[in-house]
């Protein structure tokens, strides 16, 4: 693989953004997209609900989020983040206060649907859309540092909700998560990210393209096959994401060890991260994609042979949050590289508008692949087909 150096950064960056969304992102993340997956089984116990319907509320919360990408962006590129993220807290906060109080699917969903247009505003989108904007052609360092810090999420907040609902009920674990985002997020939000990103006078990097339209950017080959590629990538990892919980519960694991071996990916997302700010620096990041994108596929092999045997689900978690880690940084870094920084927003909102919407069918896919085939052996497979698809489509992006 040939690699190309990266231009030094100035010796003075905006890092104070990075550590503020750093912490944000991990409350951001854990409380909104990660919270289905220990909601799931309090809900069909209590309510009754069954696991599709449930499942099917945060599906529609990811469209409505992918709608919502190129507005946000667009208004984080105008106003810079601190309005946009500060007032998304906010609404994340009453929102999830308001869920807490509910034992109608009807509202569940409602708010679910006003769930995902907040996560439009709060989560990685948003985010590298201030960071973009701050550090022009050296955005992929802090994008890289601040996914460093939200491959914890599901880290912190699987077993800290799990907790929380065995202890307190999820009711009440639902008012503590309001809480975070009240009383953490918002604030740091509103007080400490720009109030106008100013953007850095870096020189454009040589192999992007000139300022184009945003129409005739999307609708290029390679842009549509990109998208395809990550689309195709995001619905395979969010299927597990949702499902990993109940699939190792499946195959003989107790509640509390699925929890923990699920919390491992946290941590395995974290070293593909580290590992592509070391040794992967050297390379471009659609060279580094290629290889995200061949880790997913062989994770789903190593989960389909790996039943009970703790071993091989931590040689899958490895493959698969390593995956999931890398890809999340060339996912914020590729526009930059092939597009330029002076309409990221815009751009990455354009780009992630179908990545959302493919993380919302990906849980629904596999519950209903579940539902038909009577387990989650059937629900490999499909992702690992859709997974091969989405590295033969990158790889199409990137030929002339």
């Amino acid at each position: 693989m040939v690699t190309t150096p990266l231009p030094d950064a100035p010796s003075r960056l905006p890092w104070s953004a990075v550590w503020v969304l750093s912490v944000t992102q991990i409350i951001s993340w854990g409380s909104t997209f990660y919270l289905i997956a220990v909601l799931i089984a309090p809900l069909e116990r209590e309510l009754g609900w069954s696991r599709d319907a449930i499942v099917g509320a945060f599906s529609v919360s990811m469209v409505l989020s992918g709608m919502m990408a190129v507005p946000a962006g667009m208004l984080i590129d105008r106003h810079g983040g601190r309005a946009v993220m500060g007032c998304g807290s906010l609404a994340a906060a009453a929102t999830l206060a308001a869920m807490s109080q509910t034992s109608s699917l009807a509202v569940f969903y409602a708010l679910w649907i006003a769930l995902g247009i907040v996560m439009a505003t709060i989560l990685y989108e948003p985010a590298f859309t201030v960071i973009a904007a701050s550090f022009g052609t050296h955005a992929r360092r802090g994008i890289t540092t601040l996914t460093l810090a939200g491959g914890f999420a599901s880290t912190v907040f699987w077993p800290l909700t799990q907790f929380l609902i065995a202890s307190l009920g999820w009711r009440h674990a639902l008012l503590v998560l309001a809480l975070f985002n009240f009383a953490i997020c918002a604030p740091l939000h509103l007080w400490l990210l720009p109030r106008r990103a100013a953007r850095l006078p870096s020189p454009r990097d040589a192999s992007a393209a000139p300022p184009q339209r945003l129409r005739d950017i999307v609708l290029t080959r390679m842009f549509l096959l990109l998208a395809l590629a990550f689309a195709g990538n995001m619905l395979a990892f969010s299927a597990l994401s949702v499902h990993l919980i109940p699939l190792l519960n499946e195959r003989g694991f107790t509640m509390a060890d699925a929890v923990w071996l699920a919390a491992l990916v946290g941590p395995m997302q974290v070293a593909g991260r580290v590992g592509e700010m070391t040794v992967g620096r050297r390379w471009r990041a659609t060279q580094i994609a290629l290889i995200a994108l061949a880790l997913l596929p062989l994770a789903l092999v190593i989960l389909s042979g790996a039943g009970a045997r703790v071993a091989l689900v931590i040689a899958f978690i490895t493959c698969y949050g390593a995956s999931n880690g890398i890809m999340t940084i060339a996912r914020g870094s590729i526009p930059v590289e092939l597009y330029g920084h002076e309409r990221y927003g815009a751009v990455n909102g354009a780009l992630a508008a179908p990545v959302l919407a493919a993380r919302s069918l990906g849980p629904f896919i596999a519950s209903l692949v579940w539902s038909a085939a009577g387990g989650y052996d059937a629900v490999v497979w499909t992702l690992f087909a859709i997974g091969i698809g989405a590295l033969a489509s990158f790889g199409a992006a990137l030929r002339k």
